[in-house]
């Protein structure tokens, strides 16, 4: 949480530096007194800007993003910004600079920023209204704080988290509670129950390092991510009617992989939308009509069918792919099961050639997978495999990828031989736990082209 935080602060950074421009070309454009030179000051107030941003911005931002939390923030902000701005101008430059022009583009700077906070947060409460962009959440604990960190969560709205209810880690409540889901060894049955994809944990136990690993070998079992939240006892001491400036709370991930990194998600889901377009656009415009033709020459049926696979957090989508059968109602048989199919003439070449999985690259650009990543397994197979291996549901951390490390160690198709299904989670825990932009680079040439052991075409 702490990498992420940073990674987001960085991010919104260069956001307000953007606006920054933005508000000097403004004035720089109506400017009555001629052509200002735009790039020094603008080199000046991103100074000022970063220095503000780096020493002033609270450490409680992550559970204060309310409009009226965002609008104080900035408001603050905004006049150590000011004061930077001068001082640097009087003290720390031989420049000229013009303090109503300063004082201008900073009156548009904050109204940019204030303009761009209210969309911000009303595209959030929309689409978080709407049931998107939302992650189901339980609390593990009933105390006091359990409570307050839940008010608090559901006070702002805009963080993503829909509360479901608390988890009893000891056997003393009320039943009749409606906030109580149930007790902690029923975490498996109530988080398929509840579809909870995140738990947050603040009673003490659970942060000793025997309890600890203890939870969180049980949360990577059944697929669950788990937050650890610091509180002192601040939290308990006091009562605080308002949780917006409550400013101890810590959030530690434990199972922190890179891919948990906001940066390292935005730089794979920038080249996974690249790539997907291009070869929409670039290769799919022409081949998939060729592919379509011959399938519907070749055997009667649709020229797509769906398979119900499951992805990241546990969610089912449905994975697109050519038809290679006769009939589409064995459609959720798998590969391995070829001999058992009516497989089409069409549908042998394409399965050879894994070109029934190109239309994957649609599946990639609506998010529901990515380009590089643990193969999705049908539903069949993932509740077979969940019971026999520990750790399975980790693969579900990230986004499934059309294809991935073990793939392209020879791990494609899952078998009945146990021994071979437990190496292809093997390569994808190594995948999660090593992922770098480079490795997926790497991963991709050798399902091109292929290396000396294997050659996998998408």
């Amino acid at each position: 949480m702490k990498a992420e935080k940073k990674e987001t602060r960085f991010l919104l950074l260069v956001v307000n530096l953007s606006l920054l421009y933005i508000a000097i070309i403004i004035i720089n454009s109506v400017n009555p007194l001629g052509k200002l030179n735009h790039t020094i000051y603008f080199l000046h107030a991103a100074i000022a800007e970063i220095i503000t941003y780096t020493f002033f911005s609270k450490k409680s931002d992550y559970f204060q993003d309310t409009y009226k939390n965002s609008i104080k923030n900035i408001s603050y902000r905004m006049i150590v910004f000011v004061l930077i701005v001068f001082v640097l101008a009087k003290y720390l430059s031989s420049i000229n600079y013009s303090s109503q022009i300063i004082l201008q583009y900073t009156g548009i700077f904050y109204i940019l920023k204030i303009i761009m906070a209210y969309v911000f947060t009303q595209f959030l409460s929309h689409q978080r209204k709407n049931g998107h962009y939302l992650r189901n959440i339980a609390i593990l604990g009933l105390s006091d704080a359990d409570v307050l960190l839940g008010h608090l969560i559901e006070r702002n709205p805009t963080m993503g988290f829909n509360l479901i209810g608390y988890i009893a880690d000891t056997d003393d409540y009320d039943l009749r509670d409606e906030k109580i889901l149930g007790e902690i060894g029923e975490l498996e049955n109530l988080m398929k129950k509840h579809q909870i994809q995140k738990i947050f944990v603040t009673p003490s136990k659970y942060f000793e390092v025997n309890n600890a690993r203890k939870f969180l070998a049980r949360c990577n079992k059944v697929g669950l991510k788990a937050r650890y939240v610091m509180m002192n006892s601040y939290w308990n001491e006091r009562r605080v009617n308002d949780p917006d400036y409550i400013k101890t709370l810590t959030i530690h991930n434990p199972q922190e992989i890179p891919l948990d990194n906001i940066s390292n998600i935005y730089l794979k889901r920038l080249f996974d939308i690249m790539l997907a377009t291009f070869a929409i656009l670039l290769i799919f415009s022409w081949l998939f009509p060729i592919i379509a033709l011959i399938i519907k020459l070749d055997s009667k049926g649709t020229v797509f069918y769906l398979q119900k696979r499951t992805g990241i957090d546990n969610r089912v989508f449905n994975c697109i792919k050519f038809r290679t059968t006769m009939e589409n109602e064995v459609a959720d048989l798998s590969k391995s099961n070829v001999r058992k199919l009516h497989v089409s003439k069409v549908g042998s070449f394409l399965r050879k050639y894994n070109l029934d999985e190109l239309p994957q690259f649609i599946n990639v650009l609506f998010g529901d997978m990515s380009v590089v990543g643990p193969q999705p397994h049908m539903l069949k197979y993932k509740d077979q495999y969940e019971a026999l291996i520990d750790h399975y549901r980790v693969r579900h951390y990230v986004k499934p990828g059309i294809t991935g490390w073990a793939q392209v160690n020879g791990y494609e198709e899952l078998t009945d031989e146990l021994w071979r299904t437990n190496k292809r989670v093997d390569c994808d825990m190594e995948y999660l736990r090593n992922w770098d932009f480079l490795w997926d680079m790497k991963i991709i040439y050798i399902t091109l082209f292929g290396n000396n052991n294997n050659h996998i075409v998408i």
